[in-house]
């Protein structure tokens, strides 16, 4: 290991692991339900306008890798000479996390045909490169104007420009400007047929929900005390929720299209409970009951990797029953292992529950042998 990267290890912000964890196991455990049609209500995503618990997750994933873009590029823009490695270094991560997403969705049938190519981590892929272009591109002014830049034309692209056969500003499943976008260029490809949640134009917001969090490692890079840190992340994220739920009288709050007073809001969220862990984390230096989670925050991309491999997986296997029938080895533990004693609504979630539980183990093996997959 260099000498800066000792540095960058030491400097490393325990909060920022543990608030990542909470993100990684919480998509997790939304994602990965007993039963779809059973689903704890706060674990289900809103249905379009709206904003439930289960949508602050992906934000809040995209504002750390924000954070974490702040926090480890800054020592190694330091160094000309190593520029050229550094974007190298985007690009390999950037495709990595791509093509990891495209395996994901084809993952087990590899149906090309019927492939759906966007999804969360393609998006995590490209907010992560053009976030990173930005931080080594332009000023904390600069990455602060094209943040509001981003929000205001995708308001404006949103609301003003007319889509063929529907008009302007009509924003309903599959009627939007996005989803014309998406149909045009990915027909075939998208998780809803005529629109996909992470579809083409509504990156533009996301990347902003990512450039918010640098903005954030920014803040927490500064020579202030951690207290001081804590209530400005706190104070900031306020804020934000007030103001997206202010501008959500115009443009809606809505995860499905990404929109501009969403972005906002979970920005304002995800620095909120940000803050929230620093204090607790760094500040009150309550940390045992966060080793879970610091496990958890160390592997994100690989636990949830492996997390969605396996619950494709479970979906996939089929056992027949003493009928003739058959169900989906999920359905299967579900129905017996939870849902005959907890009920069908109680055992959903406890399936979810023990299924991010378990995950604990071999992410602790992996912690403890110091290995780290950077992906």
């Amino acid at each position: 290991m260099t000498p800066a990267a000792r540095a960058f290890e030491r400097s490393r912000l325990l909060s920022l692991d543990v608030f990542r964890g909470v993100a990684v196991a919480g998509m997790i455990l939304v994602n990965h339900p007993g039963h779809p049609r059973h689903v704890w209500p706060p674990l289900a995503h809103a249905h379009w306008n709206g904003c439930t618990l289960a949508d602050l997750l992906f934000p809040a994933f995209l504002f750390i890798v924000g954070v974490a873009i702040a926090q480890s590029m800054a020592f190694r823009n330091q160094d000309a000479s190593a520029r050229g490695a550094l974007l190298r270094r985007i690009l390999l991560r950037t495709l990595t996390l791509f093509v990891l997403g495209l395996l994901l969705n084809a993952f087990p049938f590899f149906d090309l045909a019927n492939l759906r190519i966007p999804g969360v981590l393609q998006r995590i892929a490209i907010c992560y490169l053009l976030a990173s272009l930005a931080f080594l591109g332009l000023s904390v002014t600069g990455q602060a104007m094209l943040t509001v830049g981003l929000l205001a034309a995708y308001w404006v692209l949103m609301t003003w420009v007319p889509v063929p056969g529907v008009g302007p500003g009509v924003l309903e499943p599959g009627s939007d400007l996005g989803a014309w976008l998406d149909r045009l260029l990915l027909r075939g490809h998208l998780a809803h047929g005529s629109w996909d949640p992470e579809g083409l134009l509504s990156t533009l917001p996301a990347l902003a929900s990512t450039l918010m969090g640098v903005l954030a490692g920014h803040w927490m890079r500064g020579a202030r005390s951690a207290t001081a840190k804590s209530v400005g992340l706190v104070v900031s994220g306020l804020a934000g929720i007030a103001l997206g739920a202010w501008l959500g009288q115009w443009f809606p709050i809505n995860k499905n299209l990404w929109t501009s007073s969403f972005a906002i809001f979970t920005g304002g969220t995800s620095a909120l409970l940000f803050g929230l862990a620093c204090w607790t984390v760094d500040v009150r230096k309550h940390r045992r009951p966060a080793v879970p989670f610091v496990v958890f925050g160390r592997n994100p991309i690989a636990l949830y990797v492996l997390a969605t491999l396996v619950a494709k997986l479970l979906d996939a296997v089929r056992v027949t029953q003493t009928n003739g029938t058959t169900r989906s080895l999920r359905e299967v533990l579900y129905r017996h292992a939870f849902a005959s004693w907890a009920g069908p609504t109680a055992g959903s979630l406890l399936f979810a529950l023990v299924f991010v539980a378990a995950w604990l183990v071999p992410m602790a093996a992996l912690y403890r042998r110091g290995v780290f997959i950077r992906v």
